[in-house]
């Protein structure tokens, strides 16, 4: 599904100078830490002009990204539904995005995270905030365990996304889309709600 601000482009300057300093910004300090008022400073501009032309700061963060998705229309379609098959819905709303014509943009994205730094920082606040932060709350994860099994459902996702799209193995990579989601979808409704006996005896 194409991202959509609903902001007119404005001018290209001004925007290109806004989204250089946010990309760095956010791959710096992290999405949480990046504030509007620093990255207009970055930029050498007001910050209401950082929100005339982005909107919010999840927006800002998806056009630094250049993501080929808004995370925020998608995950509704993860939430609706027995937690108990949470795991699936999640797994099959991300095939559905690879498999789409915004497949390809992920593809990219997913390569230059792998051979370049400062993207990859980038890509992992984006699956952590964006997305996986989102899942946890439909969950009702309780924070102390997020942290956890968070890394766990992104290692499944990354994993399922190397094998298939970038890495192309066969026969994984021809398998229809409802047989990965059965089987990979129990895994990560493990990962998100059940036991996982020793794992958080460190946090105590």
């Amino acid at each position: 599904m194409a991202r959509r601000t609903g902001r007119r482009p404005g001018n290209p300057d001004t925007r290109e100078a806004i989204l250089a300093a946010a990309r760095e910004a956010f791959a710096e300090r992290g999405f949480d830490a990046a504030s509007i008022r620093a990255i207009a400073a970055g930029a050498g501009v007001d910050p209401a002009l950082v929100h005339h032309y982005f909107g919010t700061k999840d927006q800002l963060f998806l056009a630094a990204m250049n993501s080929p998705i808004d995370p925020q229309q998608l995950i509704p379609q993860v939430w609706a539904g027995d937690r108990d098959q949470l795991g699936e819905r999640l797994v099959r709303v991300f095939l559905g995005i690879w498999d789409s014509p915004a497949g390809a943009a992920a593809v990219a994205l997913l390569r230059s995270a792998v051979s370049n730094e400062w993207t990859a920082r980038l890509m992992r606040e984006f699956v952590l905030t964006q997305v996986l932060r989102q899942v946890v709350k439909a969950a009702g994860i309780e924070p102390e365990e997020a942290r956890i099994r968070v890394p766990l459902v992104g290692s499944q996702l990354v994993g399922l996304a190397m094998v298939r799209y970038i890495i192309k193995i066969e026969p994984f990579a021809s398998t229809p889309t409802e047989a990965l989601v059965a089987a990979v979808g129990p895994t990560v409704q493990r990962y998100l709600t059940d036991e996982l006996p020793g794992v958080f005896d460190h946090l105590a």
